[in-house]
């Protein structure tokens, strides 16, 4: 996780995954090499400093489609859309099953 107030409420993601949560070091920016990446990945289509005052929201959400759209060798080549739907279909199945220990909310 980065160090920001987005984690605020990671104790709640913890508990839910039972995973531990690990913090990278302030200006450590190699330490969240992935996060960095997809940073990396925006800043083409929205270099810093880009007015969003005249980008409306198909803009964006063509930005956000094509980057997440994309195959990525760290998934083995699946875009980070068909890891995504995957995975979330592990977890809805599991919501029909009573022994399921993941937490899950609307």
């Amino acid at each position: 996780w980065d160090n920001g107030t987005e984690s605020s409420c990671h104790l709640l993601v913890d508990e839910a995954l039972g995973m531990l949560t690990y913090y990278a070091d302030p200006y450590s920016s190699w330490q969240r090499g992935t996060n960095e990446n997809r940073n990396g990945r925006i800043r083409r289509y929205l270099p810093k400093g880009t007015s969003f005052d005249d980008l409306s929201d198909a803009d964006l959400q063509a930005i956000v489609d094509e980057i997440n759209d994309t195959p990525l060798k760290v998934l083995g080549w699946e875009t980070p859309n068909e890891v995504w739907y995957r995975e979330l279909g592990k977890v809805m199945s599991k919501t029909s099953h009573p022994e399921t220990s993941v937490a899950l909310t609307n």
